[in-house]
């Protein structure tokens, strides 16, 4: 027998060839893992050896830059290897050089389908840190513009999920739809992707009635159109076959993996920080913490689906419940003070220089503030040393904990079935790798 067909013992029970394999002293971390995860596996035939696949980074249905490695036996995943930081930036490095203000342009580009989420739930950080609180208008507008950018972030889900199975049509009617909400930001922020909104102690502008009545007029017509979209993919068998018991995942094994969002919900777990731990004004509304018990790809799409009409009740008592009053909290040296009176007024242009040169100096300390996004549990932890930077910053990001589950919601499946599953966890790279 030559050298090249040799077999051995290194990775099976039973002999198998290993000809297509490196080295073990010259397998990467991440192969190495992958084979061992299943070491007990034996072919007796050469031609039924088990093989490594790459899927991604550059793959258009891994929603992102994610390379997942694949172990197969013909297409059925034996085991299955998410690799992340493709998109890595050193957010949370560059947090360390950049003053409290300069950073929350910077929480637009993690989940960039929902920077709305990524601005409230770093600055609620920085106030717990200052221990301020902004006034109660400014908070209804947090509150009100965080539930449309869900329903914007649950629409691209709920499409792209759809057109990974194979349903286009819903696709470019969710767009549609998510098309209305960014015209809607355009008019009350001035941006429609990254709005970099909130300002620490309030927001950056009030909202006008112009921009109250187009929320409205959106929120009027547009549970027609969910329904719409929902009866198109609910009647659509493949749809149904390729998702119902794929990714199964029980509350046990979602705690245990740390899911949040939608996708711990879709196992039956009813966690919700809105209403568990309350923040802005959700302990002054009124909604339901949607949950199925099936804990399959199936069950997260229906959690998503009724989530946005949750959204919708939300938007509409924001609306109705929307008190008068200031939108920037009256904390001169915390608080960037206003344009006119920064003109007019010699104590408030003395702050907004010390502001904007040095920082706002909150007390040493840390603190950690976590928000209910649309992917789960974002959360932003501070450690300060009474500077105008933080002298650290760590972001617990949902999506980067979701796709922690890929190996175990993926094994014993169809490598057809890694596209329902991974649209089901809805992961987004940006914020994952940070």
């Amino acid at each position: 027998m030559s050298e090249k067909t040799k077999s051995t013992h290194d990775l099976f029970d039973a002999p198998i060839p290993t000809d297509h394999l490196p080295p073990k002293e010259k397998r990467t971390k991440l192969l190495q893992a992958l084979l061992d995860m299943d070491p007990d596996l034996s072919f007796d035939d050469p031609l039924e050896n088990d093989m490594i696949l790459n899927m991604g980074p550059s793959h258009p249905a891994t929603h992102g830059v994610l390379r997942i490695l694949l172990r197969l036996d013909g297409e059925t995943i034996i085991s299955a290897m998410p690799e992340l930081g493709y998109l890595h930036r050193g957010y949370e490095k560059i947090a360390e050089n950049e003053s409290y203000h300069e950073f929350i342009t910077h929480t637009d580009r993690l989940d960039y389908l929902q920077p709305v989420h990524n601005n409230i739930g770093y600055i609620l950080a920085v106030e717990k840190l200052l221990g301020i609180e902004a006034p109660l208008r400014a908070q209804y507008i947090r509150t009100l513009l965080a539930e449309l950018a869900r329903i914007s972030s649950h629409l691209v889900g709920f499409g792209v999920m759809a057109m990974d199975v194979g349903a286009m049509t819903l696709l470019l009617w969710c767009f549609r739809e998510r098309e209305k909400i960014h015209d809607i930001f355009d008019l009350v922020v001035g941006a429609r992707f990254t709005t970099s909104f909130t300002r620490i102690g309030g927001i950056a502008q009030d909202i006008t009635d112009e921009g109250t009545a187009a929320i409205r007029a959106f929120a009027d017509q547009f549970l027609a159109r969910l329904d719409e979209g929902e009866r198109l993919l609910n009647r659509n068998r493949i749809f149904f076959d390729r998702c119902r018991n794929t990714g199964v995942i029980s509350a046990e094994q979602a705690l245990a993996i740390g899911l949040t969002g939608p996708n711990l919900r879709g196992s039956g777990i009813p966690l919700d920080l809105r209403r568990d731990n309350p923040y802005l004004v959700y302990d002054q509304l009124d909604f339901d913490v949607i949950t199925e018990n099936e804990g399959d790809s199936l069950a997260r799409y229906y959690v998503r689906l009724r989530e946005m009409k949750e959204s919708l009740k939300i938007v509409y008592q924001c609306l109705d419940k929307l008190p008068a009053g200031p939108v920037h909290a009256h904390e001169p040296k915390k608080v960037l003070p206003r344009k006119e009176r920064i003109y007019t007024r010699m104590e408030e242009l003395i702050h907004d220089f010390m502001i904007i040169n040095h920082g706002v100096n909150p007390p040493s300390g840390e603190v950690y503030h976590a928000i209910e996004s649309s992917k789960g549990q974002l959360g932003f932890h501070i450690v300060s040393r009474g500077e105008g930077h933080p002298w650290r910053l760590k972001i617990r990001s949902p999506s980067f904990c979701n796709l922690q589950a890929l190996p175990m919601l993926l094994k014993g499946h169809l490598l057809s079935d890694i596209l329902a599953v991974l649209g089901s966890l809805d992961p987004v790279m940006g914020e994952a790798d940070k």
